[in-house]
């Protein structure tokens, strides 16, 4: 663990090499969207890509949108250099930080289907339980990907997520929401 961490955080300019590399290092073809959009859209609506720096060296990055009380987590990477080493706990603090009043969601890949990468799918799973979220036990679908649906700060409510994207995308994103089965 890196001990006297002082995250910095700046905005995600189109320039931003670094980020564009860990976001394609961390997330495959099919779920990312293309970053000049990510770009646009943080100039333009409820969203901000921010990127952390720990003394002038990239760390991570979160790409979030935030609308009333909900803060949705839609990308969020720590560099593959440098992981194992507490800045994505850091980095999910800073952004508790930034939203405090907020239910924090995150949807992650499931981790109760079979998966060539269902080790990774747990152990990060058991990273974002370790830093204080909960699992909700409902499932969403998104880029025609099912997800589970994590939070931290307060209740999960389905209707109160699908307003939200409602909201965020101008009435285009309905998600399917459901529980999962036991």
């Amino acid at each position: 663990k890196v001990k006297n961490m002082n995250l910095k955080i700046k905005k995600v300019k189109l320039s931003n090499k670094d980020v564009k590399r860990i976001y394609f290092d961390s997330f495959p073809k099919e779920e990312r969207i293309p970053f000049p959009i990510m770009i646009l859209l943080s100039k333009i609506t409820h969203t901000d890509f921010l990127a952390f720096y720990d003394k002038n060296i990239l760390s991570g990055f979160v790409y979030l949108s935030a609308i009333k009380n909900i803060t949705f987590i839609m990308f969020f990477a720590v560099d593959k250099n440098i992981r194992l080493k507490g800045y994505g706990s850091k980095i999910l603090e800073e952004v508790q930080r930034l939203y405090p009043n907020n239910k924090i969601v995150i949807s992650i890949e499931r981790c109760d289907v079979k998966a060539t990468n269902l080790n990774d799918r747990i152990r990060r799973k058991k990273f974002y339980l370790k830093n204080g979220y909960i699992d909700t036990g409902y499932l969403i679908e998104l880029s025609k990907i099912e997800q589970e649906i994590i939070i931290k700060n307060g209740t999960f409510d389905p209707n109160e997520l699908l307003n939200f994207f409602v909201k965020y995308s101008n009435g285009t994103m309905k998600p399917r929401i459901w529980k999962r089965k036991s």
